[in-house]
């Protein structure tokens, strides 16, 4: 339970107090800033506290954003404040402060000023961010007089807060078919959910359960498979959709949903691309080639729009005649949606596998996926480098720091930096990393399987890593420095894997790949959500990029005469990347200082 203090009566015929208690908190009331220190103090130091100004008249909605949020450690509207255990000192600090200077004689119960915008000046003053959340319509307001109070009710009667709640439930900026073929009814659904006491981690839940069905089904290999596994797949998308919906509306927003919303997606699509490869086989047609190329393919991809974005979201100076251009679209309506369509974004990526998967064969969906696919990324790509190389930016310590984690560099890279450090030469990051992913490339492809002339590659490879980060990633280019990493080490395993000899190679390439992808997704919300890397020990432990590339390597040297072997070896690796990477995820995630990350932004 949560406290909310009153700073001083409330006001004869208010609701503030059934509203507060709504909401969850008990209410208390305070006679001004001292006994508001009092009633402060005496609340458990784990609970959240509210400072409520007793005048205040607004949307029960509008005190739900404000007061109710648990991503923000510090939260306000006009005339209400909250804070969390960690912003509790700095609130304690500031009613000190308010209790300082409040007047001497003062009748008891009198309202003085409106205490909590001043408490919440004070809490930016003192170095703690205090979410203000976009109310729009919503009314939040601490009148004066009779006659403002009037007016502001007659405001909040206008506007249906309800109708508010449902829209903002919706994430602002969506793909075209989740805008207008899923959210318009799946709010709906989210609103039953929350009436009900569902949360969203039981829907994304639900909706992995779904997909893993979907997945099953496409497994069978025949027709009704296939079209029951289409239709599965969109259900387990509306749910997808549902279940942020559902922590929008009634902000339910929790670490294991962080994590959970983090991971389940990429979950079920790869489970369903894995169930598409098992039903073609069963029908003799391999297409597992395919499966992993789609799977290397959107990782590279979501890659690169996670390396962009950390290098740039907090640059100074960030702006250039691209980003100028695409302002200047986003005036167009149409060019809006047309963009974000190419993009093949998830809602239209997920209703096409679906629709292609009933109505045709696993081999063309999956043609279909890479070819969309990879136009959406070179569109996407090719655009950032133009804003990249005209846009005059300083990057800050904290993105290079951010581009170094994703690199995801392993010890032998680790040492061969610090033994290059300062003597690196005039050679760029960048260079040196596509150089190395070239050869290392190149080699799996061109020489025959089982080559020792290969394993020199790989330790080409493991040199060059270690030199493309032997100093910090600032150039403006440098951020594609972990996308050329991903692709080195995905395509070396995906290359060797087909040329193996052995029919569950690629199996197990793909799950090996699975396992080390879901690596690079945890390590990319960690960095979002503020708490950095994932531990030096976890990445040293799977041995970074470069290290598993040079593993794969020796293994195929080492084994190339036994195709089973090599698989075995290839699945051996995968369970134990896996193993490690999942304990270590799931400590962290559910741990009670993980963050309540939420993606709000991306389409993709």
């Amino acid at each position: 339970m949560s406290t909310a203090i009153l700073t001083g009566p409330p006001v004869p015929g208010s609701s503030l107090d059934a509203d507060l208690r709504s909401l969850g908190f008990d209410v208390e009331v305070a006679s001004g800033p001292h006994e508001t220190g009092a009633l402060l103090a005496a609340v458990p130091a784990g609970q959240r506290v509210a400072v409520v100004d007793p005048r205040f008249v607004g949307h029960v909605h509008a005190l739900r954003l404000a007061l109710t949020d648990p991503r923000f450690p510090a939260a306000a509207v006009p005339g209400a404040l909250t804070a969390q255990p960690a912003a509790r000192p700095a609130l304690a600090r500031a009613l000190d402060t308010a209790g300082e200077a409040e007047p001497a004689a003062q009748p008891t119960h009198t309202v003085v000023g409106n205490l909590p915008d001043t408490l919440a000046g004070a809490l930016d003053a003192d170095g703690v961010a205090v979410h203000r959340p976009q109310l729009g319509t919503l009314v939040a307001a601490v009148p004066d007089d009779p006659e403002a109070r009037h007016q502001a009710r007659t405001a909040v009667e206008a506007v249906d807060d309800e109708a508010v709640r449902l829209k903002s439930a919706v994430k602002a900026h969506d793909g075209f078919f989740t805008t207008f073929f899923i959210s318009p009814y799946s709010r709906y659904i989210a609103r039953w959910c929350a009436r009900r006491g569902l949360t969203p981690n039981q829907v994304t839940t639900a909706s992995l359960l779904t997909a893993l069905l979907a997945a099953g089904l496409a497994a069978t290999g025949d027709r009704a498979g296939y079209v029951a596994a289409g239709v599965l797949l969109l259900v387990s998308f509306v749910l997808d959709c549902t279940d942020g919906q559902l922590a929008r509306y009634a902000l339910k927003y929790s670490t294991m949903g962080a994590w959970l919303d983090a991971t389940f997606d990429r979950a079920k699509e790869y489970a369903f691309y894995a169930g598409l490869a098992l039903g073609a086989a069963r029908n003799g047609d391999d297409v597992w080639a395919l499966a992993l190329g789609a799977m290397v393919l959107m990782t590279c991809r979501h890659v690169v729009d996670f390396s962009f974005n950390e290098a740039n979201h907090d640059a100074t100076a960030n702006t250039s005649p691209t980003a100028a251009l695409s302002s200047r679209l986003d005036g167009v309506g149409w060019t809006v949606w047309a963009r974000r369509m190419i993009i093949l974004p998830i809602g239209e990526r997920w209703a096409m596998i679906a629709v292609l998967t009933a109505a045709t064969t696993p081999r063309i969906v999956f043609w279909a996926l890479i070819a969309g696919c990879a136009f959406g990324a070179c569109y996407t790509t090719a655009g950032r480098v133009l804003r990249s190389v005209t846009r005059r930016a300083a990057r800050t310590e904290r993105a290079c720091r951010a581009l170094a984690d994703l690199a995801d560099s392993g010890p032998l890279a680790e040492l061969l930096a610090r033994l290059l450090r300062g003597r690196a030469g005039a050679v760029g990051p960048l260079s040196v990393a596509v150089l190395g992913a070239a050869v290392m490339v190149g080699g799996a492809l061109y020489l025959p399987f089982g080559d020792k002339r290969l394993i020199a590659v790989a330790v080409i490879y493991v040199m060059t890593a270690g030199l493309a980060v032997a100093r910090p990633l600032k150039g403006p280019l440098d951020w594609l420095v972990p996308p050329v990493f991903r692709a080195a080490e995905y395509v070396t395993v995906l290359a060797l894997a087909a040329k193996a000899g052995s029919a569950q190679a690629l199996p197990a390439a793909f799950g090996l790949v699975a396992a080390v992808a879901y690596h690079h997704y945890d390590t990319v919300y960690r960095i979002r959500g503020g708490t950095g890397a994932p531990p030096a020990w976890l990445v040293r432990t799977i041995g970074g990029h470069e290290g598993r590339t040079l593993v794969v390597t020796v293994l195929a040297a080492l084994l190339a005469n036994r195709g089973n072997d090599f698989t075995s070896a290839l699945t051996a690796l995968a369970v134990a990347v896996g193993l490690v990477v999942l304990v270590e995820s799931i400590r962290f995630w559910v741990s009670s200082g993980a963050p309540a990350v939420h993606d709000e932004g991306e389409t993709a």
